[in-house]
């Protein structure tokens, strides 16, 4: 061990180099201090804090160790950090869709393939019933609509109808909201009043609608008169804003509107009939499970039983499909890291060539001369490894405080997702280590298989 230290340790230190160093961690203090004191919204600060972390690492590196050594252990930190960075907003985006997908939608739907629904109530007592885990059931209806303000904008709009009473035990909207109340859809309009309608906030900027005003409701095709062939006047309807919510989900902020189901089976008069039934669960990872009991107990190839999961399909697919390509490209950094610990490893044993002679020569065998390479490459892994971490962790750190925005129409969120798993930085350090532990494996070899005599021929 000690003999490994005396290879890596540059043989004194640098005072330049400490004093780069100590005027770059003052460099990230003062950047840490900014962002404290705007609350981590300070581009300034940002960039200070990064430069800072990463000049202290290196020339702390340059202080302490040889040219050598320092490169490879900064390569090897260099590839650690980016992994940790890129895990922490990859599974950050998967939380985030996780978290808006299940918060305006249910665990699992019942959808049925006729459009007659009307036996929905006693599929909810199956519901109910299908497992201890199930904690809520309710109605639903889901329809394509167009919605107008006066003579303003119109747009495409997705309606849905839910049960006042029931829907708080399945859906999240109340913690959505920024204006009015989802109580306001239990509230049943008297004569002459118009139903309640609560908004996405995109969709209310854009038809400039507040809590209050009016909207316009148009049924489409609802202008051609199926006996006749003829067009008539379309079927409209107006409602009262009562609220507007806000997801951070683009698709839904811009195009979902809730209101109560009798006003919206009254819209599409098809009288006492549903869409479907959706339900929310206790553990949303046995969502599957009771998706297919319920499909089990229903006995009949009429009902549709889907997850959040198999809803979304497509979206958490291509999450997991990105997050593994960018986790293999990133390891390959670090691979190459490796590759160069190999390279400063062999020049290291061809410099060491007399010494590792005269060890050999004194008994020393082949495994200890060996061992001592491979705690060399170790060392330079750990010492990689842990400031890689380090950096990658409080890079997190800035940029979830930071807050930086996204645009939503492009990414769907509209703030840049972080979530550090401690398990997938573990496995970050693990793998590493590993990769530093087979790097070693050539120098080391080189070094045990070095005979005495080719190292004091010469002298």
């Amino acid at each position: 061990m000690k003999l490994g230290w005396r290879y890596l340790y540059s043989g004194k230190f640098d005072r330049w180099m400490l004093a780069l160093a100590g005027g770059a961690a003052a460099m990230c203090l003062i950047g840490l201090a900014i962002l404290v004191g705007t609350g981590g919204g300070s581009t300034l600060g940002v960039l200070m804090f990064e430069v800072g972390l990463v000049s202290t690492a290196v020339f702390a590196l340059m202080a302490i160790f040889s040219v050598f050594v320092s490169v490879s252990v900064f390569g090897v930190a260099l590839g650690v950090a980016a992994l940790t960075v890129v895990l922490a907003v990859t599974t950050g985006f998967q939380k985030q869709f996780r978290d808006k997908v299940l918060g305006v939608n249910a665990h699992v739907i019942v959808l049925k393939n006729q459009h007659t629904f009307f036996e929905y109530r006693e599929t909810m007592e199956t519901a109910k019933n299908i497992d201890p885990d199930v904690l809520a059931v309710q109605p639903f209806i889901f329809a394509e609509m167009l919605v107008t303000r006066g003579l303003g904008d119109s747009s495409g709009v997705a309606i849905k109808g839910i049960d006042p009473k029931l829907f708080r035990g399945v859906l999240d909207l109340e913690k959505h909201m920024i204006a009015g109340s989802v109580d306001s859809l239990a509230i049943e309009p008297k004569e002459g009043e118009l139903s309640p309608i609560i908004l996405g906030k995109q969709l209310a900027s854009k038809l400039k609608a507040k809590v209050g005003d009016t909207v316009t409701v148009v049924v489409p095709l609802s202008n051609l008169d199926q006996d006749t062939g003829k067009a008539v006047a379309p079927r409209t309807h107006k409602f009262r804003v009562t609220g507007i919510f806000y997801s951070g989900f683009d698709e839904y902020d811009r195009r979902l509107m809730y209101t109560s189901l009798v006003a919206t089976q009254e819209l599409v008069g098809r009288g006492d009939q549903v869409m479907g039934i959706e339900m929310k669960v206790r553990d949303v990872d046995r969502a599957a499970d009771i998706a297919r009991k319920l499909e089990r107990e229903l006995k009949s190839t009429q009902y549709q039983v889907q997850d959040w999961y198999e809803l979304n399909h497509n979206l958490f697919t291509a999450l997991n499909l990105q997050k593994i390509v960018l986790v293999v490209i990133l390891f390959l950094i670090i691979i190459v890291a490796a590759v160069n610990m190999v390279s400063a490893l062999i020049m290291m044993v061809t410099d060491k060539t007399r010494e590792i002679a005269i060890l050999k020569s004194m008994g020393s065998t082949s495994g200890s001369v060996a061992g001592v390479f491979q705690v060399v490459g170790l060392a330079i892994g750990g010492v990689g490894t842990i400031i890689g971490i380090g950096i990658g962790l409080a890079t997190c750190y800035v940029m979830s405080s930071y807050g930086y925005r996204l645009d939503p129409k492009v990414y769907l969120i509209d703030r840049l997702p972080i979530e550090v798993k401690h398990f997938e930085v573990l496995i970050v350090a693990g793998v590493t280590m590993i990769i530093s532990a087979v790097a070693t494996l050539v120098p080391a070899s080189n070094a045990s298989a070095l005979r005495p005599v080719d190292g004091l021929r010469y002298d």
